[in-house]
């Protein structure tokens, strides 16, 4: 049973939990950025209002003011209670009276209450007010009172408005943005939960698959599922991780069994031979040479076939060093060529030769490239039944140079002929299947490649390519050696 912490540190628990934050924090934010904004827009809309009032009530009180001086009238009674029942406004006067002696029932201020510039400067101001006798704070607009649009201020107008009327508006909105956060955090928590459940699934299934793996269980694969997504992705690649973990351990046990096979018999070989010396069974001097000769060769086997281990092995971790010198490519046809003369005699084999009319000189190593054909002659030897007929062919095309490869062998399945080039992957139990694999690491350590070309008959082709690079000197075989060719098969 998993511990609170341990669930506390899931992926399971902390998607959704952050999620969950992100989404509240924005939430918040948003929130508050909507109340700010409205806060401000109510507040600017009420000076609004206060202004146009202010402006109207003013020039309200100024025309009546010159028709009570020219007709001799009393003063106006602008009845600001009545106003203020209407608007829930208040209304102030600030300033000299524009009726000595008469009352117009405006309430008065004192000039300290207001900003200077409405009377000295004859600015409409808006401010915070404190009315006398009232401990609320008013939102207030002043607009100065002139008799002559260009005459001095003889007052101002006040009107002003609660601030807790602003509060009373946006405070309903306050609640709804609450309500819908808490709405929206528990659909945000549902969500993420729900979210989390549908990544972390596939995920365990991901875990549990790679404790399969990790057991040795490579027949393990992840359920395949209908999403469209990264998720699916990474399955279909775990799935071919997972195979092809599978396909190199069966690789790797028919090679133990191929190379368990080829040492046990030279070995074995070996230890009769010298078993026989050492007990004096053989004393023939003839007899003795034979021996010898057998355990020299047999030895000489071993040696190569430890050598294409550790050549493949050098070629995989990029440590094999390429020489680079002129090849006269003919002559290393030739020396190849040479080295399988006696085989395809004593077994009957038609082995031509095929050169172009002049073979060209390339800047390669003319050792490895010798290997690559060895490898190459001595898979199709192997391969081609007596009496059969194998070809060189050495071919010059634009930029590069071919060196092909024909025999009538049993050929290769279109299916195989990518496989081949695997190591380990051999055709019977004759050998180890790392001639292909050997010829191929070394021809892209050169720069070409090797491939099997498609035959219409029996049989198979294979063809080395390799980038021409004429020198401007021709030179024979530098650096040529014809090394033993080394054991190998399809």
């Amino acid at each position: 049973m998993r511990t609170l912490p341990s669930v506390m540190r899931s992926l399971r628990f902390r998607l959704p939990v952050f999620f969950l934050l992100g989404i509240v924090l924005g939430g918040f934010v948003a929130s508050a950025i909507a109340l700010r904004l409205f806060q401000g827009y109510t507040r600017e809309r009420s000076f609004d209002e206060l202004r146009r009032e202010a402006s109207g009530i003013a020039q309200l009180y100024a025309n009546a003011a010159l028709r009570a001086v020219d007709e001799g009238a009393d003063a106006p009674d602008f009845a600001p209670d009545a106003f203020e029942r209407a608007t829930g406004d208040r209304l102030f006067y600030v300033g000299a009276p524009a009726f000595p002696g008469q009352d117009s029932g405006l309430r008065s201020l004192g000039e300290s209450s207001i900003p200077e510039s409405v009377i000295a400067l004859g600015e409409v101001a808006t401010f915070e007010l404190r009315a006398p006798g009232d401990a609320r704070t008013y939102l207030a607009v002043a607009e100065p009172l002139r008799l002559e649009p260009d005459a001095e201020p003889l007052g101002a107008i006040v009107v002003a408005k609660p601030e807790a009327v602003l509060r009373d508006q946006w405070l309903p909105l306050a609640k709804r943005l609450v309500v819908a956060f808490l709405v929206g955090s528990v659909l945000a928590g549902i969500l993420g939960w729900r979210l989390s459940r549908r990544i972390t699934r596939p995920v365990l299934a991901l875990a549990r698959a790679s404790d399969e793996i990790a057991a040795g269980n490579y027949a393990f694969r992840v359920p395949e599922t209908a999403r469209d997504d990264e998720i699916r992705l990474l399955s279909e690649r775990f799935n071919e991780m997972a195979a092809r973990l599978g396909a190199t351990e069966e690789r790797e046990r028919q090679f133990l069994m191929s190379v368990s096979h080829e040492l046990r018999t030279p070995l074995t070989a070996i230890k009769g031979h010298i078993d026989a010396l050492r007990d004096g069974l053989v004393d023939d001097p003839e007899l003795v040479a034979v021996s010898l000769d057998v355990v020299a060769n047999e030895a000489l086997r071993l040696e190569r076939l430890v050598g294409d281990v550790l050549d493949l092995a050098k070629l995989r971790a990029h440590r094999f060093t390429v020489h680079s010198e002129e090849v006269d490519m003919g002559r290393l046809a030739e020396l190849a060529y040479g080295a399988f003369g006696d085989e395809a005699r004593r077994r009957e084999i038609n082995f031509r030769l095929d050169l172009a009319d002049d073979p060209p000189t390339i800047s390669t190593d003319g050792d490895r490239v010798l290997q690559i054909v060895t490898n190459l002659l001595t898979n199709a030897f192997h391969w081609t039944p007596d009496g059969g007929s194998i070809s060189l062919a050495l071919r010059s095309a634009g930029t590069s140079i071919r060196v092909e490869v024909a025999d009538s062998g049993p050929g290769v399945n279109p299916t195989q002929r990518e496989r081949i080039f695997n190591p380990f992957v051999s055709g019977d139990t004759q050998g180890t299947g790392l001639g292909l694999p050997i010829a191929r690491e070394l021809a892209n350590a050169l720069g070409g490649f090797v491939e099997v070309v498609a035959s219409d008959g029996p049989g198979s082709v294979f063809r080395l390519v390799l980038p021409l690079r004429s020198p401007a000197k021709r030179a024979g075989a530098a650096g040529v050696s014809s090394t033993t060719p080394s054991l190998t098969s399809r």
